[in-house]
């Protein structure tokens, strides 16, 4: 089309130059829009954290099919809103060769998996039947992947580590949680059916417990996507390696054309220092910093770091929640975010801005505060109407009471805490949860409820706060991967100190209007927490965000000992 309206211009002599640039952009516009969705195509999306300040093109949405407890129906019924069967709920049950196959998803329309995780046992803790997952494609009868199901998720059949890859690796096999992160492409529609001779029991009361999350893309229509098989799956090996060496890697070295500004000195009380600023366009590429390794820490909580772009308040958020430590750092690598083992904190999200930013560290404490290294790296950037401001937010639910109940069915004291609710057209990117936890009892039953652009029932309902996080089983061990990391969990099931977090990048999930991010909060005992999220997203100028800085709890003495909390 583009080429048939070029040649009926070029008989126009004084316009024919401003037509031909037209009609380049034209093309431009139309060639990306034309772009094969395929699995190289989105290996390569995973690896450029560029696109996730710019709004999709192709447009998408990304919602999430999971095994939670179908009594959930409606908030106005509190009991069922909190129902806890959150395993072996399936979309619905069919028949094949004379067997049952379980229907864990069924989406139609050009797509694409993004993540898949799950955990599992057998009937009344008994071993798992590792029963047959099998994924249908585009209508077809025949399979595109079939196996044993913890083969498919993180036992090799499709890949490795880190796309493919169980948590924490310091768990009992039993115990851990499966992640598959390789991308699933699919021209028509996906079908997702699990098998097994044991006996499978909706809710898995008395049978075999399955507990699913599948994260998938719904591309715009006319969208065009090369459907996955596993010949496909072999001919993107190169792009596969590639990006699990980069995934593994943490990343990109520093660009050619990219320009550092550097600070370091003292923070007096109660003073804001800049640490960095610009008055044109570009991109902040990569920010580390590195506090005094003798500062107490108190510092990683009453030290805030604040960002503004083209004017606008887009982050105020404590260091160490920022960074994804919380406020007792441990070392650990993420695709965004990480804390060395010599104490320097970086980031790796891009972060564009049409006409300038200004980059600020707050210290709310009574005592100095020592940067020994402050180091910002900026790009060029060409602002458009695609391009998005990142922002990030922190709340915190100081000595929340909790109620308690360690039963399925009687959910005393479950509340939903709102991380963070957007108005605005922009892109969700993950969080962090900094938490205390004031028994010796695990504090995450409850799930994520994501609401996009006005839903009235969730399109992301989870199974369990550490499910959303990637592990299960209320597990304490420490790991990191590039989506998903717990690097303290000491608090989960003796008391204290947490810190889990979830970063997103196929899975991102892009909204036109709003997004409203809750999590339940359900903990086993009558006790009180801190529970703290911090949120990280993309939206265009001018969204309107719930969450406005909090001084006075980020002032407030940082919790260290579990008895002294416990005895407030």
């Amino acid at each position: 089309m583009a080429s048939r309206l070029l040649i009926s211009v070029l008989p126009c002599r004084r316009t024919t130059l401003w037509c031909c640039f037209a009609l380049m952009g034209l093309v431009a516009i139309d060639a990306r829009s034309k772009e094969v969705v395929s699995i190289t195509s989105l290996l390569e999306e995973m690896t450029d954290r560029s696109q996730l300040c710019q709004f999709p093109q192709p447009e998408y949405t990304c919602k999430q099919f999971s095994s939670y407890d179908r009594r959930a129906t409606s908030a106005e019924d509190q009991e069922s809103w909190y129902a806890n069967w959150d395993r072996s709920q399936f979309v619905r049950i069919e028949e094949r060769d004379g067997g049952k196959e379980f229907v864990l998803m069924d989406a139609e329309g050009p797509g694409a998996i993004v993540r898949f995780w799950g955990t599992w046992h057998g009937p009344k803790g008994k071993p798992f039947s590792n029963g047959t997952l099998r994924v249908y494609l585009d209508g077809s009868d025949t399979p595109a992947i079939e196996g044993p199901v913890a083969d498919v998720i993180d036992g090799g059949l499709l890949t490795e580590g880190p796309l493919s890859q169980g948590v924490s690796p310091k768990t009992e096999y039993r115990r851990r949680g499966h992640n598959l992160y390789l991308p699933i492409p699919y021209a028509k529609g996906c079908k997702i059916t699990y098998q097994t001779d044991v006996f499978l029991d909706e809710g898995g009361k008395t049978g075999e417990a399955l507990y699913y999350q599948i994260n998938y893309r719904t591309y715009e229509p006319g969208t065009q996507v090369e459907t996955f098989s596993m010949e496909r799956l072999r001919a993107a090996q190169a792009a596969l390696e590639s990006t699990q060496a980069e995934l593994t890697a943490g990343g990109r070295p520093s660009g050619a054309d990219w320009k550092q500004v550097t600070w370091h000195g003292n923070i007096a009380p109660k003073q804001s220092v800049t640490l960095a600023a610009k008055e044109s366009s570009g991109a902040v590429r990569r920010i580390r910093l590195k506090v005094d390794p003798n500062a107490s820490l108190q510092a990683l909580r009453s030290t805030v770091i604040k960002m503004q772009f083209d004017g606008e308040e887009c982050v105020w958020v404590p260091l160490g929640d920022f960074f994804g430590v919380g406020y007792k750092p441990q070392p650990y690598q993420s695709w965004y975010t990480a804390y060395s083992d010599d104490g320097v904190m970086s980031c790796e999200w891009v972060m564009p801005f049409a006409k300038g930013c200004d980059i600020s560290l707050e210290n709310l404490s009574g005592e100095a505060v020592a940067v020994e290294l402050g180091e910002v790296s900026f790009s060029d950037w060409k602002w458009d109407d695609r391009s998005l401001h990142f922002h990030s937010t922190w709340r915190q639910y100081t000595e929340e009471v909790t109620g308690g109940s360690d039963s399925m069915d009687v959910p005393d004291g479950a509340s939903d805490k709102n991380y963070v609710t957007v108005e605005g057209q922009g892109v969700y990117a993950g969080d962090t949860l900094t938490l205390f936890n004031g028994a010796a009892e695990w504090w995450g039953e409850g799930d994520e409820k994501i609401y996009v652009d006005g839903e009235t029932f969730p399109s992301h309902f989870g199974t369990g706060t550490e499910d959303y996080y990637g592990y299960a089983w209320c597990r304490p061990e420490s790991f990191a991967a590039p989506f998903h990391a717990q690097p303290e969990g000491g608090g989960n099931l003796k008391g204290g100190f947490s810190v889990n977090s979830r970063y997103r990048a196929l899975d991102a999930i892009p909204f036109e209007k709003s997004i409203k991010f809750d999590m339940e909060l359900w903990h086993w005992a009558a006790t009180k927490v801190n529970y703290a999220p911090t949120t990280f997203f993309y939206a265009r100028p001018g969204a309107v965000v719930n969450v406005a800085p909090d001084a006075e709890s980020a002032k407030l003495k940082v919790v260290l000992d579990l008895e002294e909390f416990a005895s407030k």
